[in-house]
């Protein structure tokens, strides 16, 4: 909280003189005087402690305070240390990086008379705080993985697949927020509905529940990961020049996820900034 200016008085309209260089001194270093004495004051230590920790005597000290002399300015960022004070308030004038108003400085008062623990919860309250603005400022943001292999390979039980992925950014909304990764489209065989590089969005086994005959999803069989509509009797592509893929019982037919729609690159990948602001509050994981 910033201290109380010290408000000159008639005494300190008067010229003093320097007497090594037998000059007036400014007003200014009259306040710097009267400064040195009052932080001194404050701490309770001698003019002889002081000068011990500037590393002069305590005579000159005596004698800054009287006005006699003035403080080398080299000495000066020595007096600040000495007596836990800014340059700012050496020379008695407002830090314009600290301009508190009336009732921040209330606060800070009232902050300082709280015990340890109290301060403690305040701190607590005011980190809670500021962490509910960072939420409120950030776009509503969901955090999918994309596969960037495309719908093209996959090994094995889904709940395993090999393909780790990385994480990709994107605004959310009533179609987006059910869905837990992004694939690449690959080929024509889904066409007019997905084409190639197309990105659709998943929503993984189990949550989607079970397929139903009609709807889209991404399979694995053979090594290879695809996205057909699936019908009781086989995979089928939107594009009917595709042949049906039908499965026996020695083949075997994984269920990754249903496809719940486009992620439009150009309008739903989150912003770089939005990102940032985003990672501030969630971090990354």
């Amino acid at each position: 909280m910033p201290r109380k200016k010290i408000e000159p008085d008639d005494k300190d309209e008067r010229k003093i003189i320097d007497i090594k260089t037998q000059k007036p001194v400014d007003k200014k270093t009259s306040i710097v005087c009267k400064t040195i004495r009052k932080y001194r004051e404050e701490l309770g230590i001698e003019q002889k402690e002081l000068g011990a920790r500037i590393g002069v005597s305590g005579n000159a000290v005596c004698n800054w305070e009287k006005g006699y002399t003035r403080p080398d300015i080299n000495l000066l960022p020595r007096i600040c240390d000495a007596l836990g004070i800014t340059l700012y308030e050496l020379y008695d004038i407002d830090d314009p990086l600290l301009r508190y108003t009336a009732g921040e400085q209330m606060l800070i008062a009232d902050y300082r008379d709280l015990t340890k623990s109290h301060q403690y919860v305040l701190n607590k309250t005011l980190t809670a705080l500021k962490t509910a603005e960072a939420v409120d400022e950030c776009p509503d943001i969901k955090k999918l993985i994309l596969f960037e292999r495309t719908l093209a390979a996959g090994i094995g039980d889904p709940t395993e697949f090999d393909d780790k992925g990385d994480p990709i950014y994107v605004y959310s909304n009533s179609l987006i927020k059910h869905a837990d990764c992004v694939f690449y489209v690959n080929g024509d065989s889904m066409e007019p509905n997905f084409l190639s590089g197309d990105m659709v969005l998943v929503q993984r086994f189990p949550d989607c529940g079970s397929i139903q005959p009609g709807e889209i999803g991404a399979f694995i069989t053979h090594n290879e990961t695809y996205i057909k509509e699936y019908q009781e009797d086989g995979l089928h592509s939107l594009n009917k020049s595709y042949p049906t893929m039908a499965f026996d019982d020695d083949d075997s037919v994984y269920f990754i996820g249903k496809v719940i729609g486009l992620l439009d690159p150009y309008e739903d990948i989150a912003s770089e900034e939005d990102i940032q602001k985003y990672q501030r509050v969630y971090g990354d994981d």
